[in-house]
């Protein structure tokens, strides 16, 4: 009778665990403590005896990771850069799968450094999203909100909308390209605002309306604004400004080039001003530009002479007018010009070239193409020159054309506003 009595106890005892382990479990799994098998996975290496053992469950993993950052300007920009993140729609390149963890620095595209104000602490010094053809609807909240931001470089990629004005609060931004991209709207004034800017290349988008005088007298080294949709005339109340590279091309800047511009602008090393519809004569004091390397005002509607004033523009390497209604003779100075390697005067109207430029003709530097010269191949027809001229066009300050300012005053003496009559 013990026995019987005995192995009923043992039954029981091992029923009754087996049933408190089962709702254990599921209690378990109801809480999110388990997922089912967390002790199942014990159990199974213990499948032969009659009862569980006492597994210890692994412990409960936390709902958010707790981010520790190098520094607190890195933690308070993660946010800024998360949101962002979720703004972008699209991705080809797999930029912001690396935009994860606290690490920021480690980010693609994104570069630290210690900024001015502290150089124990780390910050987003600049970012270069250079080519990454990251797509999204706006910058704003994001360029904007990056207070210790040096450089900001996102040309080629798919970012829209308009640059909000609060970037002129951005104290250590000096260079800013989003060029090649769908940015539209105005102007963005806001740069006015900011005078540590040097650098601004807007090129490659869709702005439209008038561009300000005053984005000329700031302290920029390079203003790259072409291909847009500009549609002003070229400011003629410019004083003196640092710009050393100016394109304007590929919009509708209209009107006369502006005789003040080139005083204004005599540290010029490159002026791109082609496919635009300028009109007007060019004045002497293009003449001015000593420093320029490449000046290209091709395809606009630009008439008159060539001033002789061009062979003051002694590192000269690119001169382009073709494509305009330019007419005369090619001046013999301007093909003296040494380091002259592409001079272009196609499609125009010029009737006469000396013997300099013929030399240049023949080492393929000159291209007078389609022009009115009696004397050489592939040129108008006589009928098409005959036309031209039988609208006469007229130019003011005629005298001025063969007044060469280099020539009669040293670079220290002062350049009168108008050139003397010969």
């Amino acid at each position: 009778m013990s026995i019987i009595i005995s192995f009923m106890l043992l039954v029981c005892l091992i029923s009754c665990t087996t049933a408190r382990d089962s709702s254990r479990e599921a209690l378990q799994v109801t809480i999110g403590i388990g997922n089912g098998n967390l002790s199942k996975g014990c159990n199974d290496r213990h499948h032969n005896l009659p009862f569980k053992l006492n597994c210890k469950l692994p412990a409960t993993p936390l709902a958010n990771e707790v981010l520790k950052f190098a520094d607190q300007r890195l933690a308070l920009v993660h946010p800024i850069i998360q949101k962002f993140k979720s703004l972008i729609t699209s991705d080809p390149l797999g930029i912001t799968q690396t935009w994860v963890g606290s690490d920021i620095c480690s980010y693609k595209g994104f570069y630290c450094d210690n900024p001015p104000d502290n150089k124990s602490a780390i910050a987003v010094a600049s970012i270069d999203f250079n080519g990454f053809q990251l797509s999204a609807p706006s910058l704003d909240g994001f360029l904007d909100q990056l207070p210790d931001i040096a450089l900001f470089h996102a040309n080629s990629n798919n970012f829209s909308g308009s640059l909000s004005p609060n970037i002129a609060k951005l104290r250590y931004l000096y260079e800013l390209d989003i060029s090649n991209n769908r940015f539209s709207g105005p102007f963005p004034d806001a740069v006015l605002n900011m005078p540590g800017l040097t650098f601004l290349d807007i090129r490659f988008n869709f702005f439209t309306g008038s561009v300000p005088s005053q984005i000329f007298t700031q302290n920029l080294d390079a203003l790259f604004i072409n291909n847009n949709e500009f549609m002003i005339h070229l400011p003629d109340n410019i004083v003196n400004t640092h710009i050393f590279y100016l394109t304007l091309a590929n919009n509708k800047f209209n009107g006369p080039l502006p005789r003040t511009i080139f005083k204004a602008l005599s540290s010029l090393a490159e002026v791109l001003l082609l496919n635009d519809q300028l009109t007007g004569c060019i004045p002497y004091e293009i003449g001015l530009l000593k420093e320029a390397v490449v000046f290209d005002a091709g395809n606009n509607q630009l008439t008159g002479h060539l001033p002789f004033s061009l062979a003051c523009m002694e590192n000269l390497e690119q001169l382009n007018f073709a494509g305009n209604l330019l007419f005369g003779a090619v001046p013999e100075v301007v093909c003296e010009l040494g380091k002259l390697m592409n001079l272009s005067l196609s499609d125009n109207y010029f009737i006469h070239v000396g013997p300099m430029c013929r030399i240049l003709i023949e080492r393929g530097v000159l291209d007078v193409r389609n022009n009115c010269i009696p004397d050489l191949p592939f040129q108008r027809s006589v009928e098409e020159c005959a036309n031209f001229f039988a609208h006469p066009r007229f130019c003011p300050r005629m005298w001025s054309y063969n007044y060469i300012p280099c020539y009669h005053f040293p670079s220290s003496s002062s350049i009168p506003d108008m050139a003397p009559s010969p």
